[in-house]
């Protein structure tokens, strides 16, 4: 199996020295717009609600759909596109994100609303599992993780710029304002790949039977836990970061967007981080956040009850944290093969579902006795067992290195 297709966008391996192929940035711009998208409707909630008729509660299901047709759209989509080429699948992916964009919009009517976010959820889930395999299959397999947290940081800077400025604008507009913009947006977007990926930018194609194979090894689907489980640890504090700074460190609650940019900074930050050394030492860098992570959750438990340290380590989940994220799915990629575009879809869910339980989790914990330190020992125990699954499988990593050359040195 060739780890790169035979384009002049992956003419040449990256190494060291060499810069990404500039199809990899414009991909991570189009993260930023599908990131941006998942979220700003947080933002806009009592707005929505009231252009709809309906409750706040009932219209953030527009939050969960969207996140659902990720978590089951991404690998269904993945198989039902697999004799696609890819790059009409991406551009097919950004015209119906597009679209139901405009149908958002339009719409008056609350179902209507919820399908098109659900299908918004679907044609991101499909976009971000085969631009990862083209951003990886661009640079080569020894830049995955730089490849991948390119893609990545496009999604924390939608949280840091692109969320903030959606939300800015749909309340100096309307509510639909943010969604026009997007709208247009991926679809010039989707003009621009055109030009820029060429025709045949596919590589080798596996089979159904290729793709399914490639999600039997057990390995994989633990590469996936730690993956949720690491989602989850920053999450789970993060959904209640307000009551936590406001209540437990006696914030002052005009302060908490500021504590929240440090938060968005230090993800950037670590995003990088992991980024620049995961592709050399991809156990040890992720092994050593996810520890330091679980000391800093640890710290925000005992010790957060001054607002200047509770600040400083809300900044330091955010650079733990975000470390993970570009290294879980180059490992991914390494157990399932850079080619197999179902493996990189689940890989997609396998983060909503971290997502979806670290913030449900949180809710709970913060509704018992532990009250708004129950949320961040939700994240603390996340991290300690995705700290476990990883060295499990840094253990065993020596074989299944000799494995994953096998499998990406294999002849097509």
């Amino acid at each position: 199996m060739s780890s790169a297709p035979h384009t002049p966008t992956a003419a040449a391996p990256v190494t060291a020295s060499r810069g990404l192929p500039p199809v990899v940035y414009l991909l991570g711009a189009v993260t930023f717009l599908i990131g941006t998208s998942e979220l700003i409707v947080a933002g806009l909630l009592p707005d929505i609600a009231a252009a709809l008729h309906t409750t706040v509660s009932r219209a953030g299901l527009m939050i969960t759909l969207f996140a659902a047709g990720m978590i089951i759209g991404a690998p269904v989509m993945a198989l039902a596109t697999m004799r696609l080429p890819r790059r009409a699948t991406l551009i097919l992916a950004l015209v119906v994100f597009g679209i139901a964009h405009v149908l958002s919009a339009v719409s008056t009517d609350l179902t209507v609303v919820l399908v098109a976010r659900f299908v918004a959820g679907i044609a991101t889930g499909t976009f971000w599992a085969v631009g990862f395999v083209v951003a990886v299959a661009a640079s080569g397999q020894a830049a995955a993780a730089r490849a991948t947290g390119i893609l990545v940081l496009g999604i924390t800077l939608a949280n840091i710029v692109g969320v903030p400025l959606g939300t800015a604008l749909g309340q100096a507009l309307t509510w639909q304002g943010p969604f026009w913009i997007l709208a247009g947006l991926s679809l010039a977007t989707a003009l621009l790949l055109t030009w820029v990926l060429p025709p045949d930018v596919r590589g080798h194609r596996a089979t159904l039977r290729e793709e399914v194979a490639s999600i039997r090894r057990p390995r994989l689907w633990a590469v996936y836990l730690a993956t949720a489980l690491i989602q989850a640890a920053f999450l789970a504090p993060y959904s209640y970061v307000a009551p936590l700074l406001t209540d437990q460190a006696g914030l002052p609650a005009a302060l908490v967007p500021l504590a929240m940019l440090g938060y968005g900074i230090g993800g950037v930050v670590g995003n990088i981080l992991g980024g620049r050394l995961g592709d050399r030492r991809p156990y040890g860098t992720v092994n050593i956040a996810v520890g330091l992570l679980a000391v800093v959750l640890a710290a925000i438990v005992w010790w957060a009850t001054s607002s200047v340290v509770a600040v400083i380590l809300i900044a330091l989940v955010g650079v733990f944290g975000f470390v993970g994220n570009p290294i879980m799915m180059s490992l991914i990629a390494r157990a399932s093969g850079p080619a197999n575009t179902l493996a990189i879809a689940l890989g997609t869910s396998a983060i909503q579902i971290g997502v979806a339980a670290g913030s449900a989790l949180g809710g709970t914990a913060f509704d018992s006795g532990l009250g708004v330190r129950g949320p961040t020992v939700v994240g603390f125990t996340a991290a300690v067992l995705a700290l476990f699954t990883l060295l499990a499988l840094t253990a065993t990593r020596a074989r299944a290195a000799s494995a994953d050359a096998h499998r990406v040195q294999a002849p097509e």
